[in-house]
């Protein structure tokens, strides 16, 4: 099939045409949100195969997950009939040169890869042999600092003390070399491993670096915002010594930096590549003109950026709408009625609609107004509110201490967190409930008096049989949410999250006190109960696909809709505190590109909303309206 140029570039605007004809030496590409990047990178791989500059096996490009490979795979087949062997995730490309050169690696080319469960078995395994105590050391905390420091292309022996920052990060680095040893011994890697391997092989054998430099004329990769230090720096390899490589990407939309992506990649590209050209595609194709005004003014206060200024055909009469509520219920019912009114005639346009979310916890308030509305909805990249694991496990806890006959809740939570109460005890109790046709609750009690099980088991049990039974009396003389309060701290759940302390444990102790703060708007636990039996009713019948869409701002990057909400843009809570306080200016210039990510996801109409009042561990306090209402222009908003 001959491709013809004029078919590649008819579509494109004047900056993305230069984009796809510029082929020779280093070029980035700052997309803006909304203004085909996509488009632009595919188009420029059919340019470069029009052009003969160079054939399917010789373009080398990169992206970040399996659909974006397969969308442009399947892209450029409509117009040349042949895949690029090399375009893939950074994964699966490393994984590919591994598999060809493995032997220098000391592997087989069958060689297995680890997925996240076996890691962490692996990990619990050494900590055994090394008598670490996995309960006082979490298995799955060591194994995200192990692949951080793959990230930053440290093996076991590159570890400096200045990486070590805490007790867990020496234990983990004591476990490291040995991980490390039984990878080679079971001739298996991880995913750490596929690039910090590809970049050990091309060091140690340059003849097979200059085969893979020679082979592939052109290096292209998408969302290069969002590269880490070990994907740098196996690109910087790679693209040598002809430099023919394009980045395609927004610094206005990295926002992954807890995650080991690093900005400053696409900041000092011109450093890195001397000779280097940019070029800014600004005009966008997806939200107003007032959406992008508000999106433009707020992001212009980062210091950590390319100047750009998106710019748009599509006017528009409609402003960005900021909303002052009462307190987060408010807020919840007007989104709740927004998303109604905009859709009475209609309940076929739902998923038109987001709302995008700066912490998890925040979507308990808004689904309940959901289902109160009777609007469908999905929480998008998480489980609903009373569907999550901590959510469970605590209400586990409360329906055992209000009916102990509840076989289902003992059974999830008698050793959970771990209170050496383990599997052969359990079934011994179940077997006991089943032959004398009473609760495991009671059997366990019987179990105890006949001296079953051992020292430590029994102990361990009899606290546990106690506390339920204290809860149970305290539910009669105690409000309801202070004894859940209770539950939560002397059960010990809360205290084993804050030792695993990480980003997922945190966002399970604030979805937890958003559970306490739930429990405040009913008479009693009961009624409380019931109406989460309701709830999950309500969810086990909806399966409509035409649902609105609940989400974080994080899960939201890439995807559009005609109406989005942003609730919550108040201080304390969106800039997210914890993130100012731990890095400071870098931390809130990737709020403020989170908050850049949130309006950019509006095509026709955007509503941003505040509380004034909100419930924060059952107290109800002031809040501020957030820092970033303030830098968005008052002429492209109206405030109700």
């Amino acid at each position: 099939m001959q491709l013809e140029e004029e078919k590649i570039i008819v579509n494109l605007n004047d900056a993305q045409k230069e984009a796809v004809q510029h082929t020779e030496g280093p070029l980035l590409i700052l997309a803006g949100a909304g203004t085909g990047k996509t488009l632009v990178l595919i188009n420029r791989i059919l340019h470069i195969l029009q052009q003969n500059k160079a054939s399917n096996t010789q373009i080398l490009a990169t992206t970040f997950t399996n659909k974006a490979a397969r969308e442009m795979q399947e892209r450029i087949l409509t117009m040349y009939p042949y895949i690029l062997p090399w375009l893939g995730t950074f994964h699966s490309v490393a994984a590919k040169i591994l598999r060809i050169n493995a032997e220098l690696l000391g592997l087989s080319n069958n060689f297995s890869i680890l997925d996240a469960e076996d890691q962490v078995k692996l990990v619990k395994n050494i900590m055994s042999d090394l008598n670490i105590d996995s309960k006082q050391f979490n298995p799955k905390l060591i194994v995200g600092i192990i692949q951080k420091w793959k990230d930053i292309v440290l093996s076991p022996g590159e570890v400096l003390a200045s990486d070590i920052k805490s007790e867990i990060h020496s234990v983990a680095h004591r476990i490291y070399k040995r991980y490390q040893d039984k990878l080679n011994l079971m001739d298996a890697v991880d995913f750490g491993d596929l690039l910090l391997k590809n970049i050990n092989l091309f060091n140690n054998n340059s003849n097979v670096l200059e085969m893979y430099q020679d082979s592939f004329k052109y290096v292209m990769v998408d969302e290069y915002q969002d590269t880490n230090m070990a994907q740098y720096v196996w690109l910087r390899m790679l693209a040598q010594p002809r430099n023919n490589i394009c980045c395609v990407g927004d610094d206005d939309q990295s926002i992954y930096g807890w995650r080991g992506a690093e900005i400053g990649n696409i900041l000092k590209f011109e450093d890195d590549f001397k000779e280097s050209k940019i070029i800014k595609l600004e005009q966008n194709y997806r939200s107003t003109n007032h959406i992008l005004k508000a999106a433009s003014n707020l992001i212009a206060n980062n210091s950590m950026r390319h100047r750009k200024t998106l710019w748009t055909n599509l006017d528009s009469e409609t402003k960005v709408t900021i909303k002052s509520c009462y307190n987060d219920k408010e807020e919840a019912e007007f989104i709740a009625q927004a998303i109604k009114y905009g859709n009475k005639f209609s309940q076929k346009d739902m998923s038109n609609n987001a709302v995008l979310v700066r912490a998890l916890f925040q979507t308990r308030i808004i689904e309940e107004a959901f289902i109160n509305n009777f609007i469908p909805y999905r929480v998008v990249g998480s489980l609903k509110f009373y569907d999550r694991e901590e959510i469970k496990d605590i209400l586990a806890y409360t329906k055992l201490a209000v009916k102990q006959n509840d076989d289902l809740s003992f059974e999830r939570i008698v050793n959970k967190p771990a209170r050496s109460i383990g599997k052969t005890s359990i079934q011994k109790i179940r077997e006991i409930a089943n032959t004398s046709n009473i609760s495991m609750f009671s059997a366990s009690e019987y179990a105890i008096s006949r001296n079953i099980f051992s020292t430590k088991t029994a102990n361990a049990l009899v606290e546990f049989l106690n506390l339920i039974k204290r809860w149970h009396d305290e539910f009669k003389t105690t409000h309801h949410a202070d004894v859940v309060k209770k539950i939560i701290e002397e059960s010990n759940y809360k205290a084993n999250l804050i030792r695993n302390s990480n980003i997922e444990s945190s966002t399970k102790i604030e979805n937890l006190k958003e559970l306490t703060k739930a429990l405040e708007d009913f008479q009693s636990i009961v009624d409380f109960l019931e109406h989460i039996s309701l709830i999950n009713e309500n969810n086990a019948k909806a399966d409509s696909k035409d649902v609105v869409n609940l989400m974080t701002l994080h899960a939201a990057k890439g995807l559009e809709f005609n109406t989005v909400f942003l609730p919550g843009w108040e201080e304390e809570l969106f800039p997210h505190p914890k993130t100012v306080d731990e890095s400071g200016q870098k931390g809130l210039e990737e709020e403020r590109r989170l908050a850049y990510v949130g309006i950019t996801r509006a095509k026709r109409k955007l509503y941003i909303s505040y509380a004034m009042s909100r419930r924060i561990y059952n107290q109800w306090s002031s809040c501020v309206p957030s820092r970033f209402l303030k830098e968005i222009p008052q002429e492209c908003c109206s405030v109700i």
